[in-house]
């Protein structure tokens, strides 16, 4: 079974979770969540960890391969790192990024996840992940697949449209007329205030897309991937914009 088969399979799923933008979810989050979870020990998810250790979070970070595969990066990542199982990192934490490839995700475990505020940093690249028909038919995006998979918890975008090396450099003070922007999207409101209160921390504003079927307008190849730009800049880029037509 390839993993985009398995991708395709949750056209019904992303479905279901159709309508329920601004769904209220539980009680907002309150700002000073201390752990947050990596699945991912890749480009964004070291960047996402040294920018996060910069203001003392503390990180879990995991992989596939398992935690005795992540101590040169836990070393160079200091005190506030530490490599744990997918499994721990998930529980452990208040709040998950996965950055892992997008064929991947079919392999994350559900129950874990339940309750939990999860950002997702993926992209769609056919090259990488093989054809996934809703993806390709701009019928779905890949954080609808990411929240279709894990039903019970809460997905934002977010750190999909800044390159990774970037991530640990680029914030600034808040009020800094120059601040760079970073969008996030999602069906929950409490889910993406924690999420804006996280981007803050790290020295981003955020500029809020609406639900995740909005998310494709900060995908590759729209004006604003990779593209350096302040919250009214990128509200102006991603308010008139043509979905990309996959080739």
């Amino acid at each position: 079974m390839t993993a985009a088969w398995q991708l395709a399979r949750t056209t019904a799923r992303v479905r279901d979770c159709e309508g329920i933008w601004n769904a209220p979810g539980p009680p907002n989050v309150p700002r000073g969540m201390t752990t947050i979870g990596i699945i991912g020990s890749g480009n964004i998810g070291s960047n996402v960890a040294r920018a996060a250790i910069a203001q003392e979070y503390e990180v879990l970070i995991a992989n596939s391969r398992g935690p005795d595969t992540l101590q040169d990066l836990i070393k160079e990542l200091g005190d506030f790192a530490t490599a744990v199982t997918v499994e721990e990192a998930i529980r452990r934490s208040d709040m998950v990024l996965v950055a892992i490839p997008l064929g991947a995700i079919t392999e994350l475990p559900v129950e874990p996840f339940e309750d939990k505020i999860v950002m997702d940093a993926n992209n769609y690249y056919p090259e990488r992940d093989g054809r996934i028909e809703v993806l390709h038919n701009n019928e779905s995006t890949t954080s609808e697949l990411l929240q279709a998979r894990l039903p019970y918890s809460y997905v934002v975008k977010a750190f999909n449209n800044i390159y990774a090396k970037q991530i640990p450099t680029d914030g600034l003070p808040k009020g800094d007329p120059n601040r760079r922007a970073l969008p996030i999207a999602g069906n929950h409101a409490h889910a993406r205030v924690a999420v804006s209160d996280f981007l803050d921390d790290l020295g981003f504003d955020a500029v809020d897309l609406g639900p995740l079927s909005e998310s494709w307008r900060v995908e590759r190849d729209t004006p604003a991937y990779g593209k350096r730009t302040t919250a009214e800049q990128l509200r102006q880029l991603t308010a008139d914009v043509e979905r990309v037509q996959q080739v």
